[in-house]
């Protein structure tokens, strides 16, 4: 499509979604191929990485030559209405360890902004096929289905909290339910949109790992918060600095309660 023409949002999103099937698909050649006598195997991650991306730059430079895509060395806050005023972010890999290491919650994110307004956001998980979608304003689904935040019953004994690796380093808590780390911020997100866990308390998190995820919980029904009350806004980390603030993704009425249940240690 040339520059001249105005692509359709439906054109958009249907780049997005097939994309990111390709892009799983190739992701699944370097799964679970870590050296399995190192902790770690970043070199693995670190070639998955590269030709995720630049497969990704190939596809977005041969459809659609005048969009953007993130980067913390290019972004332009100016409005604009040329293919310019069209941002994606694309996180090829997340849950990384998991990765490397076979083990499935894994996946890939691609968001699209519009003049730095979220449009529409996806993560795929290729090992065990799991799709989430949103167009922001629109619903949220889970393959097919259209996924909800339930409504809201408290905090008890069987609610769920997902949290990042070391959270029990900085948090005293006397949350009632579960607490579990399943390695995978993006994975944690979507299972709170679909109501399988009542909240996630993530850290050291960034624009490109949150941007897809964002418009899918808030389609839902969700939202982000600071896990000191006050007011998130992913646009503020555009330049790419790295989010410092712990943040707590619930239903709006579960909010409080979860911090209600945090103690930070200092």
């Amino acid at each position: 499509m040339s520059d001249q023409q105005k692509p359709e949002i439906d054109d958009l999103i249907g780049f997005g979604m097939d994309f990111i099937h390709q892009a799983g698909e190739k992701a699944m050649m370097f799964y679970g191929r870590g050296r399995p006598q190192v902790k770690f195997d970043q070199g693995v991650v670190t070639e998955a990485e590269i030709q995720l991306t630049e497969f990704f730059q190939s596809e977005l430079h041969r459809h659609f030559p005048g969009h953007k895509l993130f980067s913390v060395d290019e972004v332009n806050e100016e409005y604009s209405h040329e293919g310019k005023r069209y941002l994606w972010a694309f996180d090829p890999l997340e849950g990384v360890a998991n990765f490397q290491a076979g083990i499935p919650l894994w996946g890939l994110s691609l968001a699209l902004l519009e003049n730095f307004w979220p449009v529409f956001g996806v993560f795929f998980m290729p090992a065990t096929g799991d799709l989430f979608h949103a167009r922001a304003g629109c619903c949220a689904f889970w393959g097919r289905r259209e996924i909800t935040i339930p409504g809201p019953d408290g905090i008890n004994d069987e609610s769920v909290l997902l949290t990042y690796s070391r959270f029990h380093q900085h948090y005293r808590t006397s949350f009632p339910g579960k607490i579990r780390s399943l390695g995978c911020t993006s994975a944690h997100i979507c299972y709170v949109a679909m109501g399988r866990a009542e909240a996630a308390l993530i850290a050291n998190e960034s624009f490109q790992g949150l941007a897809a995820a964002r418009v899918i919980v808030e389609a839902a029904g969700g939202k982000f918060s600071k896990a000191d009350g006050s007011e998130f806004y992913l646009n503020e980390y555009l330049n790419g600095q790295k989010i410092d603030d712990h943040l707590i993704v619930a239903a709006p009425e579960n909010l409080a309660l979860v911090r209600a249940c945090l103690e930070r240690m200092e």
